[in-house]
């Protein structure tokens, strides 16, 4: 049978009475005596502890219990405004966000106010309805910095505690912060400088030299522009068919202008000019095409115009009409210095060349290979790279690789021996990772476009 509590108490304490009338002698000592006895029995009686010591550490069990489900749910808050937090930091500074497109119209680094409310209102809207009755307190800060736009969210809380009250504890503070950083649209020019050279009149593949050399009593691969008669190799190569270099550099070109559109992100984002060697060799020279725009469909439309350059007769000018000594010289301060690229008035500086890599022209006296009259033919002039890498502008190279042509004689005497070395120099020339060396199999177009998303992708340092 299983007693209660009060019963085994009770019945406890009778056995002490019945103890104490019983005994022997009922004097002063031997009733201490037997009390002492007794008290010792009831001390080892485990009978009816359980109850007492229950009673002992219900109070602390149900405070600890209590403590780690408060925690607990404090926790799973802290969870919730954690994420609301990171939505925020995040959306603030979004693509579309009213954040970038404020630090964007910036003109020097700061506090984004719009950012800061935008922040706030996403957090806001990120916590659910079972949070509205928990004071919550949340700060946003939104600041551009060159071309990075940081946020920053911090949010502390209180969160009301249940069982943990008979402790005296009301409330477990939570807190956090979240932070993301976008880096800007950087703002762009670019100067293509496009090789229309009579050289750039070879076919654009092996098969379009291949279908020239077949169809010319010199086994010419050149469609020559000469002006002197309409039987010339260039309206030769129109009717055939053929594509020439400078044709496919033309089309990818102004392709490059949709792919410009496509990549910005903000209006103004790039912009791009056109220039060639001339359009005649009687007028050799930095030729402008197409100024400096950020309206593509302009810059487009105005490539159009770019062709190969004309000569007036075969051999004019003893065909001295590929100076990059002269481009270059004169492009430096028609770009001028370039900038960070972190605003649409500091903007960094592209030189954009498209060529063969085969200078001929006029240097008597310091031409790198072999001259004849002082007709110099040598690989583009390295030296003449370094003065516009001093001003900051970024040197971007497409090399379209000069075709060995073995069944002419011109090319086997003063271009094969240094044939390996052009595009040794070109990629010398441009600025670090921004050389592309086409192939027939890739196409200029592919390659070109390849090079200018090098070009807008490329890592910057920040900070």
């Amino acid at each position: 049978m299983i007693l209660s509590y009060r019963e085994k108490f009770v019945g406890t304490t009778c056995n002490i009475y019945r103890e104490l009338a019983v005994t022997k002698y009922w004097i002063y000592p031997q009733p201490l005596h037997a009390l002492y006895r007794l008290s010792r029995k009831l001390l080892g009686d485990r009978s009816g502890n359980f109850g007492i010591m229950t009673a002992l550490v219900a109070v602390p069990l149900i405070a600890a219990g209590g403590l780690a489900l408060d925690v607990s749910n404090a926790m799973l808050v802290r969870t919730e405004l954690q994420n609301a937090a990171d939505a925020a930091a995040v959306g603030a500074i979004a693509d579309s966000s009213p954040a970038v497109a404020a630090a964007m119209a910036m003109t020097s680094d700061g506090t984004v106010t719009i950012g800061q409310a935008d922040a706030n209102k996403l957090f806001q809207g990120q916590a659910s309805t079972d949070l509205q009755n928990i004071p919550v307190s949340v700060s946003a800060t939104v600041t551009r910095t060159g071309n990075l736009v940081s946020a920053t969210v911090n949010y502390s809380a209180s969160v009301p505690t249940t069982l943990s009250q008979i402790m005296g504890k009301t409330s477990i503070p939570v807190s956090g912060s979240a932070s993301a950083q976008y880096q800007t649209a950087t703002f762009m020019d670019f100067y293509m400088l496009l090789d229309n050279t009579p050289s750039m009149g070879v076919g654009a593949t092996m098969a379009d030299i291949q279908t020239m050399v077949s169809h010319t009593s010199d086994s010419c691969a050149f469609a020559c522009h000469n002006l002197d008669t309409t039987n010339n190799y260039y309206n030769l190569a129109k009717r055939l068919g053929v594509t020439t270099r400078i044709d496919v550099v033309r089309q990818a070109t102004q392709k490059l202008t949709d792919t410009a559109v496509a990549n910005r992100v903000t209006t103004g984002q790039y912009r791009m000019a056109v220039y060639t060697f001339g359009a005649a060799a009687e007028q050799v020279g930095l030729t402008n095409v197409s100024p400096l725009l950020s309206d593509m469909t302009q810059v487009k439309t105005a490539t159009s115009a770019v062709d190969l350059m004309t000569v007036p007769k075969q051999g004019y000018n003893n065909d001295q009409d590929t100076s990059f000594d002269t481009m270059l010289t004169q492009l430096a301060p028609v770009i001028g210095t370039g900038g960070g690229g972190t605003t649409s008035t500091d903007r960094q500086k592209i030189l954009f060349l498209v060529t063969d890599g085969v200078g001929d022209s006029y240097k008597p006296n310091t031409c790198t290979k072999p001259t004849t009259n002082g007709r110099c033919q040598e690989p583009l002039a390295t030296a003449f790279c370094q003065p516009l890498k001093n001003q900051n502008i970024k040197i971007a190279i497409l090399y379209t690789t000069y075709f060995p042509l073995p069944t002419n004689g011109w090319y086997n005497q003063w271009i094969a021996p240094f044939q390996s070395q052009i595009g040794t120099d070109l990629q010398s020339c441009a600025s670090p990772g921004l050389y592309f060396e086409v192939s027939p199999t890739q196409g200029i177009s592919d390659a070109m476009n390849a090079l200018f998303l090098k070009v807008i992708r490329t890592p910057r340092i920040t900070s």
